[in-house]
Order: structure tokens, then sequence, then C-alpha cells
């Protein structure tokens, strides 16, 4: 049987648990709700960006016409 691979990104303590180990648990359980939350704020951003983007296309446009003397647009 193949040797099992290395994983240098864990740490096996043995016994109890030490400080550091115990407020980085607290953190994240007391942290979990913020990743919905950070992704609520994401996904708000993204729809503003839209809405501004399609507030700068209707300026250009009420612009362009009345550059060109038209009413449609205005």
């Amino acid at each position: 049987m193949p040797p099992r691979p290395v994983r240098d990104d864990v740490t096996v303590t043995p016994g109890r648990p030490g400080l550091s180990t115990a407020l980085l648990a607290l953190e994240s359980v007391l942290l979990r709700g913020g990743h919905a939350t950070a992704r609520r704020n994401a996904w708000t951003s993204v729809l503003e960006d839209r809405r501004r983007a399609r507030d700068r296309r209707e300026a250009a446009h009420v612009l362009e016409a009345a550059a060109e003397g038209t009413s449609e647009a205005t």
C-alpha cells in the first residue's frame, strides 16, 4: 500500500486544545453569519452598479438626442 500523502496544513495537538485553537473555533462560530452578510452586500453592490450603468446609458441617449435636436428621447 502506498504511503499516505503528508498534509502540512494540519496540526495535531495531543491533549487539550490551546487558547488560540479555542479562539479560532469561537471566531468561526461567531462570524459564520458574516459570510452570508458579505455575499448579500456584494450582490447588492452588483445590482447598484448595474443600475448606475443603465442610468448612464439612458443619460447618454438623452444627451445624444438633445444634441441632434430630436425630441424622441427627451
